[in-house]
C-alpha cells in the first residue's frame, strides 16, 4: 500500500542536469517523491552512459518508474549521431513519404533503440496539424496539414513505438498547429470554435487514441471558446470534457513542461501543479529546476492533505500510471542494439522517400556538371559552435566529400560574422551555380534578408530548404527547389544524394504552400 506521499510523488516526472543522476534525485526516487525522470541532451554523452544512467535511476526506485525522452526524430531529438546514436527523419519527412508502413517501421526502429537504452516512454508523436506557416514550434515536427493523412500516419507511429515496448504520447492536445506563438516563450490563445476543433484538429488525436496510445500530452495554449480562463494544461473542460468524454481516452494525460513561460509567467510552480492535477492531469512535468520540483511536490501534498485535491483524483492518476508501467516496463539496457545497421539503412531510405523536389526537374539539381560552384548554408543552432570555430558543418562536410572543388561557407541566421557574409556575397556573384541551404528563413527576418541578397547576386540558384519548406514561398527565382522536410542526419545525407544524382526525389509536400514574394 502506497503512502499519500508516494501517491503524490508518482504524479511528478522531473529533469536534472548532468550525465549521472544527482544524489538528491536518487534520494527522491528511493523515497517515492517522483515517479520518473525525463532526459534531455544535457544528460547524453554515449549509449553506454545513457544505459548506466537509466539503470541507476531504476535501481534507486523501489517500484517501476517512467523514463521519458523527446525523441521525435528530425528537429527534436535528444539522441544524436554525434554521440553514437541513430537519428531518424522528422515527422514532416514521413508525411512527405506518405506511407503508413514506412512510418510504423521507422517508429518501431526508434522504439527498439530507446528500449535498448532502458527508456520506456517516448514523448511522441506530434500529431498537431501544420496550419500556420509562422508557427515556430510545430514546423517540421508536424506530419502535415491534411487531417486524413496525419491521422493515419500518427496512428502508424503510435503502433510502431509501442510495438517496441515504449509508450507513446500523442501531443500537443487539443492541437498547437494554428498559432504563431511558441509556448516556451508566451501563452498562445486560439479562438476557433469547438466545432472546428472537433472536425479538424482533434481527429488525429482520436486516431492516435484508437491506435492504443498510452498517453496524451496537452499544450499550454488557451482555447478561448472552450475555457476562457485556463490553458489546456490546466483546464478541466479540455481534459475531462474533451479528452476523456469527447475523445474517450482513459490512458495517462500529461502536461508539457511546466517551466515554459506560458505557465511560469502566470502561475507559481506549486499552484500550477495543483491546478494541473485538479484539471485531470496524471503526470506533471518539471524538467529543469529542483526548487520548482520541490515546490510542486509540497503544494500537491498540502492540497491532498487539506482536501482541495481529492484523494479520488490522486488514486485515479495512480491507477493509470500503474497500468502504463505494467504495460511498458523499462527493459534492461542492451547497448549492442543501438545504431543497428538495418535501422540505419531504414532511416536513410525513409529520408530519401521524404525528400521533395518542389520546383524544377532532377537534371537541374545535378551539381556535377562543371563550372564554378558555391555552397552557402545557414547553419543549425546545434552547430553554432562549429561555425564560430570556422569549421564545416555536417551538411557541408557531406557535400564536400562528393564535390571537393566547390567553395563552402556557413552563416549564422542572425549576428552573422561580417567577413563570412562578405565571402558569401563574393562567392554567390562569382559562381556559375549557388546552392543556398536555408533553415526557416520565412520566420527569421535576418536570414531571409541575407538569403534574398545572395540569390539576387547569383546567376543560377538551387535552393535547399533544410527545415521548413515554407522558405520556398518567400525565396523565389531558384532554378530548382529541394525540400528535405527536416535536417536530421539522414535528411542531410538524402539532400546530398539528390544533389549529386544518386536518386530522384519522389516525396510530395504534405503541407500547402505558395509563393508570396
Amino acid at each position: 500500500m502506497l503512502s499519500l506521499e508516494e501517491k503524490i510523488g508518482r504524479m511528478l516526472v522531473v529533469g536534472f542536469d548532468g550525465l549521472t543522476p544527482p544524489d538528491y534525485l536518487l534520494d527522491w526516487l528511493a523515497a517515492g517523491r517522483v515517479g520518473g525522470v525525463i532526459l534531455f541532451a544535457r544528460n547524453v554523452a554515449s549509449p553506454a552512459q545513457v544505459s548506466e544512467l537509466t539503470l541507476a535511476c531504476r535501481e534507486a526506485a523501489p517500484r517501476p518508474i517512467l523514463i521519458a525522452i523527446d525523441q521525435e526524430g528530425g528537429m527534436v531529438a535528444r539522441l544524436r549521431s554525434a554521440e553514437g546514436f541513430m537519428e531518424s527523419p522528422g515527422a514532416m519527412a514521413l508525411g512527405a513519404a506518405d506511407s503508413e508502413d514506412l512510418a510504423e517501421r521507422v517508429s518501431a526502429a526508434m522504439g527498439d533503440e530507446l528500449a535498448a537504452l532502458g527508456i520506456n516512454w517516448n514523448l511522441a508523436p506530434v500529431v498537431d496539424l501544420s496550419l500556420n506557416t509562422d508557427n515556430p514550434s510545430v514546423s517540421t515536427r508536424a506530419l502535415g496539414s491534411r487531417v486524413d493523412r496525419v491521422s493515419k500516419l500518427a496512428a502508424a507511429q503510435v503502433r510502431g513505438f509501442q510495438s517496441a515496448g515504449v509508450a507513446a504520447a500523442a501531443k500537443h492536445f487539443p492541437g498547437l498547429g494554428n498559432t504563431p506563438v511558441d509556448t516556451h516563450e508566451a501563452l498562445a490563445v486560439i479562438n476557433e470554435p469547438l466545432e472546428t476543433l472537433l472536425r479538424r484538429d482533434l481527429l488525429p488525436f482520436k486516431a492516435a487514441v484508437q491506435a492504443g496510445a498510452a498517453a496524451v500530452m496537452t499544450t499550454h495554449t488557451r482555447f478561448q471558446t472552450v475555457d476562457s480562463q485556463y490553458p489546456a494544461t490546466l483546464s478541466p473542460s479540455v481534459i475531462e470534457g474533451i479528452l476523456r468524454h469527447e475523445i474517450g481516452f482513459d490512458g495517462v494525460s500529461c502536461t508539457d513542461c511546466m517551466e515554459m513561460k506560458a505557465i511560469t509567467e502566470h502561475y507559481g510552480a506549486g499552484e500550477s501543479a495543483v491546478l494541473a492535477a485538479l484539471a485531470g492531469q496524471d503526470v506533471i512535468f518539471f524538467s529543469h529546476t529542483p526548487a520548482y520540483q520541490e515546490e510542486a511536490y509540497e503544494a500537491l501534498l498540502a492540497a491532498a492533505r487539506s482536501g482541495r485535491l481529492p484523494l479520488e483524483r490522486v488514486d485515479e492518476a495512480g491507477s493509470r500510471l500503474t497500468a502504463m508501467n505494467a504495460r511498458f516496463p523499462a527493459k534492461q539496457p542492451e547497448v549492442q542494439n543501438v545504431r543497428r545497421r538495418d535501422h540505419l539503412l531504414l532511416m536513410d531510405w525513409a529520408a530519401r522517400a521524404g525528400t521533395v523536389l518542389l520546383q524544377g526537374d532532377p537534371d537541374l539539381l545535378l551539381l556535377k556538371t562543371g563550372g564554378r560552384l558555391a555552397v552557402v548554408e545557414f547553419a543549425s543552432y546545434l552547430e553554432s559552435g562549429v561555425v564560430e570555430r570556422g569549421e564545416l558543418t555536417g551538411f557541408l562536410t557531406l557535400l564536400r566529400r562528393d564535390l571537393p572543388e566547390a567553395e563552402y561557407i556557413s552563416l549564422r541566421s542572425v549576428d552573422t560574422d561580417p567577413d563570412a557574409l562578405a565571402r558569401a556575397r563574393r562567392a554567390a556573384a562569382d559562381a556559375g551555380t549557388l546552392v543556398l541551404a536555408t533553415r526557416s528563413a520565412h520566420i527569421i527576418p535576418e536570414q531571409l534578408a541575407m538569403a534574398r541578397e545572395l540569390m539576387g547576386l547569383a546567376r543560377r540558384v538551387v535552393l535547399v530548404c533544410l527545415r521548413n519548406p515554407y522558405d520556398a514561398g518567400v525565396l523565389t527565382g531558384a532554378a530548382a527547389v529541394l525540400c528535405t522536410c527536416g535536417d536530421g542526419a539522414p535528411s542531410l545525407q538524402a539532400a546530398v544524394d539528390a544533389l549529386t544524382g544518386r536518386y530522384a526525389p519522389k516525396g510530395r509536400l504534405p503541407v500547402a504552400w505558395e509563393p508570396t514574394a
